[in-house]
């Protein structure tokens, strides 16, 4: 199977490269220029793929690559997807994700070879009515800050393109907060972690009681693609929560504690200073459709996910390979039956 992934450059499109690849795919990329120490470059990931630089809110030069790849499957990452940055560049980021999605339905929609898409939204995309038994598939949508409101309304557009234009068989999928080795990007937790720890600076958490459904990348990679093959042998549309169980929920302030433990290193933090800039204080997501209708389900608790993570962060400082490191928790993550 040919797989076309948007956003391939960065943190889950990358692990999304290499699972791909581990399980005999074919994996073209479309993507704006990663940075500079982003896992893509670190593992050298653009001699495994066949590597499209370009932003998806240029509909012409997409559907060239569209129709030039012939793709079997496309999985739309492609987004501005930080909250922060959001508040600082509004208008990238409403572009980028509500125009980039809907180039990336009209391109599909005209490429003959597309047998399913796959869009990723996020678990953001629900109204925040502070609901504390997890957001359904069925509840309202909404978004406070810019990111969130931009994915709310990609979720809806892919909704009706999906009922309207039936042209591709489509389905969405809203994942929580993954975490794994070699996430780099700003403003999250696992990477501001990591890089305090090994400049021995004290952590820095914006809302260290916040809860999150902590999940590793892997867990919500190997969700998109079962529902994939599910998306190929029933072309139903539908909407699909991917989030850990509730005994996996956990706050900021927990991950960090747990981290400095893995890493060995004495647990402490301090208070961000920024409180302008809100975000939810508790978020989780109610995945039984996913496991009941999918028979889908995380392979790793939060204790797992966030070792396997410190592990591969440790283990790069030590000097392993970086591509090596992703290929073998890949092996590992695959061997676990349950």
């Amino acid at each position: 199977m040919h797989y076309l992934v948007t956003g391939h450059t960065g943190f889950k499109g990358s692990w999304l490269c290499m699972l791909l690849l581990s399980r005999g795919h074919k994996v073209s990329g479309v993507s704006l220029e990663p940075e500079k120490n982003s896992l893509f470059n670190l593992a050298k990931l653009e001699t495994k793929v066949d590597d499209y630089r370009l932003d998806i809110r240029n509909y012409e030069e997409l559907l060239k690559v569209f129709k030039d790849t012939k793709p079997d499957v496309i999985v739309h990452l492609a987004a501005q997807s930080l909250v922060l940055r959001s508040y600082k560049d509004p208008v990238n980021t409403f572009e980028t994700n509500v125009q980039g999605t809907l180039n990336v339905l009209r391109a599909s929609s005209k490429t003959d070879s597309v047998k399913a898409q796959l869009v990723i939204t996020t678990d953001k995309v629900y109204k925040n009515i502070h609901k504390l038994t997890g957001y359904a598939e069925t509840d309202s949508l909404g978004g406070d800050d810019p990111y969130s409101a931009s994915k709310a309304m990609a979720d809806i557009l892919t909704q009706s393109w999906a009922k309207s234009s039936p042209t591709v068989p489509t389905a969405i999928a809203r994942a929580g907060n993954v975490i794994g080795g070699g996430d780099y990007c700003e403003d999250r937790i696992m990477p501001d972690l990591v890089s305090s720890f090994l400049l021995g600076k004290t952590p820095i958490l914006r809302k260290p009681n916040a809860v999150r459904p902590w999940q590793h990348v892997l867990d919500c990679l190997n969700g998109y693609l079962i529902l994939i093959e599910n998306l190929i042998m029933k072309k139903e549309f539908d909407v699909w929560n991917f989030g850990p169980e509730a005994i996996n929920y956990r706050t900021v302030e927990d991950l960090a504690k747990l981290a400095a433990q893995l890493w060995g290193t004495e647990f402490k933090w301090e208070l961000s200073t920024n409180s302008e800039l809100k975000e939810t204080d508790f978020l989780t997501l109610d995945s039984s459709k996913a496991r009941s209708k999918l028979n889908w389900k995380d392979k790793l608790n939060f204790y797992e996910s966030v070792n396997k993570s410190i592990t591969w962060y440790k283990d790069l400082n030590k000097g392993l390979n970086p591509l090596d490191l992703m290929l073998r928790d890949i092996k590992d993550f695959e061997g676990i039956s349950h």
